[in-house]
């Protein structure tokens, strides 16, 4: 198993997407690339810490590759908006690639490069890529929160049809039954 660690804007919706996803074993909404140890979502949502709403997935990468968790990335987010996501904004809502290793590093460049390329989206992609140092979980009622709480309203308007978004376009990679 190999760990992919990102931040597109709220945990509670890349959550939803990758879990998802053929050869992803777990899914985990954090906390990093801040500058105090163990912070609280209170904190992080004040902006204070310089944490990133993130999700570690652990995958199977004879299944799905890094490669592909970033080819989803860049389309179930907008990579150009500093420190936004829609309506929420904050250097918590940034978009962000943390990397592992120097293998992970060099994939995410390239493909930040050929995302860029593509023109996936009309303004330049601001997307920060830096190594993981700390990584916290966040709190347990941040887990698998779209799941469990589907008629919440940020649920309902603004997961649910990012959700439904990404099956449409990667139905090819989905879970059996999803």
């Amino acid at each position: 198993m190999e760990i992919a660690t990102l931040g597109a804007g709220c945990f509670w919706c890349i959550e939803a997407i990758y879990q998802k996803l053929e050869g992803v074993e777990k899914v985990e909404s954090g906390y990093a690339g801040g500058t105090i140890k163990n912070p609280a979502y209170k904190e992080v949502c004040a902006g204070s810490t310089g944490h990133a709403e993130v999700c570690q997935i652990t995958y199977n990468s004879e299944i799905i590759s890094y490669q592909d968790l970033l080819e989803i990335f860049w389309r179930v987010h907008d990579p150009t908006t500093l420190n936004r996501q829609g309506n929420d904004v904050g250097t918590q809502y940034r978009s962000a690639i943390f990397y592992h290793s120097e293998e992970q590093k060099e994939i995410a460049l390239k493909s930040k490069e050929a995302a860029s390329e593509a023109k996936l989206w009309d303004d330049p992609i601001v997307t920060e890529i830096s190594p993981i140092s700390m990584y916290y979980p966040a709190e347990d009622y941040h887990q698998n929160y779209f799941n469990d709480n589907p008629q919440n309203t940020y649920c309902t308007y603004v997961v649910g049809p990012k959700v439904e978004k990404f099956k449409k376009k990667f139905a090819e990679k989905l879970k059996t039954g999803v």
